[in-house]
């Protein structure tokens, strides 16, 4: 009878468990720093949409004006409101994050804000007026503060 010599393999025939923790360790460390920098990432993308859609809104009210000679009522009398499209962002079918509302008009001079909600709650309010002069309140105080007079992120 012949002796059968084993063939050495150079592949390893499996994981170790400490091999198998260490790349779970590994995983771990980079999902830490990745989503919280990925949801970063995307309350600032929502917020950017909801600028343009303030940008659109204040265009409806400076074809509102050109047609009424006035920002807060039509010629008719009745009050300005925003069209459907315009009252929500994102415009798409999705989460709403933010309300857009007529929070100011007078015959001269209007204000449009957009309040967050869901997923976007606490990132504060935006605004923009007839003069197209921006505010955001990046401090979630429930006012505009020195330094909050711009879209700027902070």
């Amino acid at each position: 009878m012949s002796k059968q010599r084993k063939l050495y393999s150079p592949l390893p025939q499996g994981m170790s468990l400490i091999e198998l923790m260490v790349a779970l360790v590994i995983i771990a460390i980079i999902s830490s720093v990745a989503y919280p920098s990925y949801q970063s990432h995307m309350a600032g993308a929502r917020r950017a949409d909801a600028q343009a859609v303030l940008i659109e809104a204040a265009a409806f009210m400076e074809r509102f004006y050109t047609e009424n000679n006035r920002y807060d009522q039509d010629t008719g009398g009745t009050a300005v409101a925003l069209p459907a499209q315009l009252a929500e962002s994102p415009r798409d079918t999705g989460t709403k994050a933010y309300d857009i509302v007529v929070q100011a008009s007078t015959a001269s001079s209007f204000t449009l804000r957009a309040t967050p909600k869901n997923m976007q709650a606490g990132d504060g309010f935006l605004e923009i007026t007839n003069t197209f002069a921006k505010a955001w309140d990046s401090n979630n105080n429930g006012t505009i503060g020195s330094g909050e007079a711009s879209w700027a992120q902070y």
